[in-house]
């Protein structure tokens, strides 16, 4: 495209770092405008200051400083939840119609996951990422659920503690409610309950996650189906993602699940997954953080596609 549309990041971390490097290289319609950090010591700035990038060491009211900010249109923000409220505010005050891309688990705007609801809320003016879990994970409740109705989805996320910097772990509340309510609002489980482990392992291990499902019965093959499609359409834009086995399936009767009800009966699914990452700027072990930043990226493209249509 000749035209692209100026993003700032907000948050100089491994996240937001990781997202720098991805838009350098492979954004299409995004590029660059501005990395935002409280720390001036950090990498990422240093980084984006050496590959040309504008940057403040002053937060959010910094990037509004900065001469580029009246041609920023997207902003990342990679901080925390608290922070990203704050952020949203200031940032509307200043600049109505900017848009925001939370990767946070704040969840003020309304969750998207690419291959789920990716074109529904290309004109909104915040949208959340979900989480790390949700991202790799709602995608497979989803593909269940269009085959037969799920009426309970769990899923564990296990990461290497190596991958989960200070933001993951002062969120880790926020991960399992926002992650939980978005296997339900997204996923389309009646219930959904979300567990993430942190896991010290050396050497680090990838990103691993497990999803079982309780729906209706239905063909087991058309959700074998369903779920190897959905994992396709995830590949598009995080490599490294891929089932690890066939999806199982057990015929299940007699279950109390709160929330839900008793003696239910149906069909239990379990699909297993890993997440490689590119190794863009983090190791190739931290799936976690690269299928949140890839979702990012392929959001942002969306609304700027659509936005200079």
């Amino acid at each position: 495209m000749t035209r692209k549309l100026k993003a700032a990041i907000i948050g100089s971390g491994n996240i937001g770092t990781d997202l720098m490097i991805k838009i350098l290289r492979h954004g299409e319609a995004i590029e660059m405008g501005a990395m935002v950090g409280i720390d001036p010591g950090s990498d990422g700035l240093d980084r984006a200051r050496r590959l040309g990038v504008a940057t403040t060491h002053e937060g959010v009211e910094g990037l509004t400083r900065l001469p580029v900010f009246a041609d920023i249109d997207i902003v990342f923000d990679a901080t925390s939840a608290a922070a990203h409220v704050k952020n949203d505010a200031f940032l509307r005050g200043r600049k109505p119609g900017i848009r925001l891309i939370d990767l946070t688990p704040a969840a003020i705007g309304p969750y998207c996951i690419p291959v789920v609801n990716g074109d529904a809320h290309l004109d909104a003016l915040n949208v959340n990422m979900v989480t790390c879990g949700g991202q790799a994970t709602i995608p497979m409740v989803a593909a269940v659920n269009r085959v037969a109705k799920v009426l309970y989805g769990e899923i564990v996320a296990s990461i290497s503690s190596k991958s989960a910097g200070p933001g993951t772990r002062a969120n880790i509340d926020e991960f399992t409610e926002t992650t939980s309510r978005a296997i339900e609002v997204l996923g389309g489980a009646t219930k959904g309950k979300a567990i993430i482990v942190l896991n010290p392992a050396e050497p680090p291990l990838i990103m691993r996650d497990t999803v079982y499902t309780l729906s209706a019965l239905a063909d087991e093959a058309a959700i074998s189906e369903s779920v190897e499609r959905m994992a396709a359409a995830v590949q598009a834009y995080v490599a490294g993602y891929r089932l690890k086995q066939k999806v199982q399936f057990d015929r299940v009767k007699g279950l109390r699940i709160p929330g839900v009800g008793d003696g239910l009966e149906g069909l239990k699914t379990s699909i297993f997954l890993e997440v490689e990452g590119a190794a863009h700027y983090l190791p190739a072990y931290a799936g976690n953080l690269d299928i949140m930043t890839s979702a990012a990226l392929r959001t942002a493209e969306g609304m700027a596609r659509k936005a200079l249509a």
